[in-house]
C-alpha cells in the first residue's frame, strides 16, 4: 500500500533483482520501473547497487549502469574481487549489503517508505531499524519460484511485500522489444559497395 504523499526511497539489490527477474521470467524495464514508482508517490532517490568485474571493457553490465546513471538512479558500485576457496576453487565476489544499509539509514529521516529490491533475509535487521525509526518497508522479491526468493523472516518482518511476479506487466520489459535488439545486433552487415 503507498500513498500519493509519502517520501519514497528505492534501494536496489542489482545482483539480486536480476536473479529474481530471471527467476519470474521477464526483464525489467528500468524506465518502466521508475516511472511506475514516481506514480506511486515522490521519488526522493532511488539507488542501484552491483559489483563490478575489474575488466570494465568486459563487463556486460557496463552499458545498464551507464544508463542508469544518466536516466534518474543514483548508482553505487564497488570492484569484485578474486579468491581461491578451501578447494582450490576461483570464486568471484561483490556484496553491497553494506553501502544498501548504511544509505538507507542516512535516508531515513527524508523518507516515508523504504522499496527494498531484494530477497536477502541479511536484510531484515535494516527493516527493522528503519521502522524503528518511523520508515515504512516495502519488500519487492517473489514466493513465485521453487524455492521462494526470499528469505521467510525478511517478508516477515516488511510492512508490505510485493511479489515481482505481480509487476511483470508494469515494469517488465515488452519480449517483442528483446526480440528486435538481439535481431538488430546479429544482422549481417551489408558490405557491398554503394553508388
Amino acid at each position: 500500500m503507498f500513498y500519493s504523499d509519502e517520501r519514497l526511497g528505492l534501494f536496489i539489490d542489482g545482483a539480486n533483482l536480476y536473479a529474481t527477474a530471471r527467476g519470474v521470467g521477464f526483464d525489467i524495464d528500468f524506465r518502466r520501473l521508475l516511472r511506475d514508482f514516481q506514480g506511486r508517490g515522490y521519488l526522493i532517490r532511488a539507488y542501484y547497487y552491483t559489483a563490478l568485474s575489474e575488466d570494465l571493457e568486459v563487463s556486460t553490465i557496463r552499458p545498464l549502469i551507464d544508463w542508469l546513471d544518466y536516466n534518474g538512479y543514483t548508482v553505487v558500485t564497488k570492484p569484485t574481487k578474486e579468491f581461491t576457496d578451501s578447494q582450490g576453487r576461483r570464486k568471484v565476489k561483490g556484496n553491497l549489503d553494506i553501502e544498501l544499509a548504511i544509505d538507507a539509514l542516512e535516508m531515513a529521516e527524508h523518507i516515508d517508505h523504504m522499496v527494498l529490491f531484494s530477497g536477502d533475509g541479511d536484510f531484515t535487521p535494516l527493516v527493522a531499524a528503519m521502522q524503528r525509526r518511523g520508515v515504512r518497508v516495502t519488500v519487492v522479491s517473489t514466493v513465485t519460484t521453487q524455492p521462494a526468493m526470499i528469505a521467510d523472516d525478511l517478508r516477515r518482518r516488511a510492512d508490505h511485500f510485493l511479489d515481482l511476479a505481480d509487476l511483470g506487466g508494469k515494469i517488465g520489459r515488452d519480449p517483442s522489444e528483446r526480440a528486435a535488439r538481439d535481431a538488430r545486433r546479429t544482422a549481417p552487415i551489408d558490405t557491398t559497395p554503394q553508388p
